[in-house]
């Protein structure tokens, strides 16, 4: 999963700041969850969850989580994509 976009792609196909999409996909178990909006609220040193999205997958295994926080510039989109490698039960990020 070590697949992060470069600093400067990201910068070439979005005007920072903005709305940036994750799109995490995990097992259902130990509150992933609210594990991956904790470290999305971490790496951006907000307070509240920025908006979010779940779907749970048929046979109720594993969970897809959109989330759709405000980012400052590149470097704040790969520290995300990188502390959230780091997340138990994490199957993909993209």
């Amino acid at each position: 999963m070590n697949n992060l976009p470069s600093v400067e792609l990201l910068e070439q196909t979005h005007a920072f700041p903005c709305q940036f999409t994750f799109k995490i996909i995990g097992r259902t178990e130990d509150g992933f969850v609210a594990r991956a909006l904790a470290i999305v609220r971490e790496q951006l040193a907000v307070d509240v969850d920025p908006p979010f999205r779940v779907r749970h997958t048929s046979g109720g295994r594993h969970v897809s989580l959109t989330v759709e926080p405000q980012v400052q510039n590149a470097w704040e989109v790969i520290g995300v994509y990188q502390a959230v490698q780091t997340l138990q039960g994490l199957v993909c990020q993209f």
